[in-house]
């Protein structure tokens, strides 16, 4: 047995059912060694994708995603995906084949140092040995399972893939616990619950990996305080509660702003700053930070409680806490969401965004996934859409690269094959990852890619006009006219709410990939992204 067929067995053990990459000469062995395993290999236009799809498993399941690529070019194509793990919080194994151990520190074709290149953008870079492989890929499992989960880099010599292993698989993946903290945090939160009138409960990327989702809202109904989400957290509390204000730092943000102003307490569980600073929203209100990560300490910062817990036993112990009174008014909650639900639908003369939205949640059932690209269109989806459902909506906050939302829809309708999956992307993003539809074809995924067609960089362009600037480099020229199909993918056109209807029932019945060119108004973005 070769190193690369015990890499293969390891990963079999581990659970893992895809490898996301593009093959080379070093990558081959693996490729072979893949090919008589249970685990397939999945043949991506870029291996940019492969790291989003890799991130994406990470995130839907309990199995870190695998991508791997070959040295130089293949290497930094592959860290902007990584990167989205790093930043979103995914445990991902991202391996590099090199080239042969006594050639490694040579300046040769395509070779570069891959640990300097991954150090910035992983938990660890590690060297694959021929006396350590079982080892050291056990030890990139747990590492990347670890509180708060990312990305490990595991270097691969092409002689070491190729050589006989000297190692059996009996290694067990093992991951730390974090301290259970719960009596400290509720004699704190009990004592800055007393004193606030007004608490708000914020929850973020973090409390995605929490099991006490349901306690969290017991806790909420129990303790009668609102609460606010952001992006990543959408559909872990329900967002038809009467106690849910909206998101964070998105679409109609100043309308949010206006009402976590009021608040005089932050409870925060499971917020991650990776998505959006503290100091962009809290101001000096105290907050209580309660996440499997203490958060950076800023003079412009008052916390009332900050440590790295375990937020499961947190959560129950909340729960216990009595009842405190405080002076928040429900019909204001109510009248505030009327406000926002307005505010995110603005009059327009044109096919608009909220539009095709609102079309796309009725047709989508509850479980099914949205997963969207970065853009205007971020903002807009992450305030309008409503999920009760955990994990339903796929975005990149923290790492935010345009080209995401493809490779995400493609990796969740793997996960999960029974369930409807739809992508959401920029008719710039789309230019950046265009290709992957052809992978799509061949794996006959059905999944709908509605591409958002106005012509311009629509984020870009709204950040020029607020700022005075005269319109440069965000125009995407004028849009054409849909042909047929890309890479074999059938299109249809969308130019009102009645065509974009019709051609999402079409897209909807067929059993393979789709693409939607929904030509959308660009206009409106101005009154919602940035207010």
């Amino acid at each position: 047995m070769k190193n690369s067929d015990l890499l293969s067995r390891i990963l079999e053990e581990a659970g893992v059912r895809w490898v996301f990459g593009v093959p080379s000469g070093p990558v081959l062995p693996l490729i072979e060694s893949l090919r008589r395993s249970s685990v397939q290999f999945i043949l991506t236009a870029s291996e940019t994708s492969a790291g989003f799809m890799a991130t994406t498993v990470g995130t839907l399941t309990s199995v870190p995603g695998i991508c791997v690529s070959t040295l130089g070019p293949g290497a930094t194509n592959l860290t902007t995906g990584v990167g989205c793990a790093w930043l979103d919080r995914s445990a991902v194994i991202a391996i590099t084949c090199n080239v042969p151990t006594r050639w490694l520190d040579r300046h040769i074709q395509m070779r570069i140092d891959h640990h300097t290149l991954f150090k910035p953008l992983t938990k660890a870079t590690l060297s694959l040995a021929n006396v350590n492989i079982g080892e050291t890929v056990v030890k990139a499992f747990a590492m990347a399972r670890n509180e708060p989960p990312g990305p490990v880099h595991l270097d691969l010599p092409e002689d070491v893939s190729e050589a006989t292993a000297t190692e059996s698989i009996g290694h067990s993946i093992s991951t730390h616990k974090l301290p259970d903290l719960s009596t400290e945090l509720v004699e704190k939160l009990s004592t800055a619950l007393r004193t606030a009138r007004r608490p708000l409960l914020v929850t973020g990327l973090t409390f995605t990996r929490s099991k006490n989702a349901g306690q969290l809202l017991q806790f909420v109904e129990r303790q009668k305080i609102p609460f606010v989400t952001t992006l990543h957290a959408k559909g872990f509390l329900p967002e038809n509660h009467q106690n849910w204000i909206g998101v964070i730092g998105r679409a109609r943000r100043t309308d949010v702003r206006a009402f976590t102003d009021r608040a005089d307490l932050i409870v925060a569980v499971g917020y991650d700053p990776i998505e959006i600073n503290y100091e962009e929203w809290v101001g000096t209100r105290p907050v209580v930070h309660i996440s499997g990560e203490a958060a950076e300490v800023s003079d412009e910062l008052s916390f009332a409680w900050n440590k790295a817990c375990d937020l499961d036993p947190a959560v129950e112990a909340m729960v216990k806490l009595p009842p405190l009174a405080n002076e928040w008014d429900i019909a204001d909650w109510r009248s505030h969401r009327q406000g926002l639900e307005r505010s995110l639908r603005p009059e327009s003369q044109g096919f608009a965004l909220h539009h095709l939205l609102d079309i796309l949640r009725e047709r989508l059932p509850p479980d099914g996934i949205l997963a969207y690209d970065v853009g205007a269109h971020t903002h807009q989806i992450a305030s309008q859409w409503r999920t009760d459902h955990a994990k339903t909506l796929l975005a990149t906050n923290g790492w935010s690269s345009m080209g995401y939302g493809m490779p995400a829809a493609f990796a969740a309708k793997l996960v999960f094959p029974e369930r409807r999956v739809v992508a959401v992307v920029g008719d710039g993003g789309f230019q950046m990852t265009v290709g992957e539809l052809a992978l799509a074809r061949r794996l006959n995924l059905a999944v709908p890619t509605i591409v958002l067609n106005d012509g311009w960089l629509g984020l870009m362009k709204v950040k020029q006009e607020r700022k005075g600037y005269i319109l440069s480099g965000v125009y995407l020229g004028k849009p054409v006219e849909s042909p047929p199909h890309y890479f074999g993918v059938v299109c249809r056109p969308a130019k009102n709410p009645q065509e974009f209807s019709d051609a999402l029932d079409w897209a909807l019945g067929l059993n393979g990939p789709s693409v939607i060119e929904a030509f959308i108004d660009v206009a409106p973005y101005s009154q919602t992204v940035f207010d």
